[in-house]
């Protein structure tokens, strides 16, 4: 990771709030992350819950209407929810563009027989419950990679160790990016080298970290975060609009996740879901402008990563044992 630019950027509200005797103290330096992505820039975007080629087609006509950069489209019913020629046709669309697709990998918790995700506790949630889920996972994996998918969104520990040393022996490709979760994003400094050392090339934290939780996992991890600045109900439903600048600042190198609170949920998506579908892909790019203008608006939006830049950089991993 390379040094990021130090710029000074202006708060919201900070103007009024002087002229009223009312100014906050001067950000400190010492919060600021050190880390860029390669090849320059602290913020990437994602689209996320892109559920199909239909819905793709929304978010970049959309996208290309209401000039919204994008780094990353990401699906969350899973490859085993489509088609062979829809993910061909996926592939396609966003090779075009130079977007990279991430779907998401195999069977999760929630979705089997196990009754301990229905609990008050949630049991083991997303995650790969025995070999036959983890099996389903690869699969998926390889499946998606072998049709040209060159990013996968993993929700389990194991399945992800997996997939890195599958990565590490020519499963699938070397140059195959593992992304976590939302749904077992870690919630500590510690947790989030974990995953960076199993073979995560960006980490998806809960949108309800502090602005300090962000320092503090950037003292010790140089791995691109993935983060809501608006999440679904089902997350939280955060909305972290204003913050954006600074969440980039604390939090560098960064994906911009512009997610759609107040909307039911669409997993596993089905054409039954169709009209809901389209309808909040197309509102999850106008959120995405809503925050590029906030951030051209304090100043904030020049040190935006290359479009077509997809790669985390040198990263911190466990050695793989023969």
């Amino acid at each position: 990771m390379t040094d990021a630019p130090t710029t000074a950027t202006r708060r919201p509200g900070e103007q009024a709030l002087t002229a009223l005797g009312l100014s906050a103290p001067a950000p400190d330096p010492a919060d600021a992350s050190p880390h860029s992505f390669p090849g320059g820039g602290s913020w990437r975007t994602e689209i996320p819950s892109c559920e199909g080629p239909e819905a793709l087609a929304v978010v970049l006509k959309e996208a290309s209407r209401l000039d919204v950069p994008i780094h990353r489209i990401s699906q969350g019913s899973g490859v085993w929810m489509l088609t062979d020629a829809e993910i061909t046709e996926m592939v396609e669309s966003t090779g075009e563009r130079d977007i990279e697709l991430c779907l998401f990998t195999g069977p999760r918790g929630t979705w089997d027989i196990g009754g301990s995700t229905r609990t008050d506790s949630r049991g083991a949630g997303l995650r790969a419950r025995g070999h036959d889920a983890v099996a389903g996972c690869i699969e998926d994996a390889v499946r998606a990679t072998e049709l040209g998918v060159k990013c996968l969104l993993v929700a389990d520990e194991g399945v992800l160790w997996t997939l890195h040393r599958a990565r590490a022996a020519g499963i699938i490709p070397a140059d195959t990016t593992l992304k976590v979760s939302a749904l077992i994003g870690p919630v500590n400094p510690a947790a989030y080298a974990v995953y960076e050392r199993l073979g995560a090339d960006s980490v998806n934290v809960p949108s309800d970290l502090t602005l300090d939780h962000l320092t503090e996992i950037r003292r010790v991890s140089g791995a691109p975060m993935d983060m809501y600045i608006e999440a679904p109900d089902d997350l939280g439903g955060y909305v972290r609009m204003y913050e954006v600048a600074e969440l980039i600042r604390r939090g560098a190198p960064l994906y911009l996740k512009f997610g759609l609170s107040k909307a039911p949920g669409i997993y596993p998506y089905g054409h039954h879901m169709r009209e809901l579908t389209l309808a909040t892909a197309k509102e999850r790019v106008r959120r995405g402008r809503l925050a590029l203008d906030l951030l051209a608006r304090h100043g904030a939006d020049g040190d935006m990563a290359p479009l077509g830049s997809r790669l985390p950089g040198d990263l911190q991993r466990f050695e793989i044992s023969s």
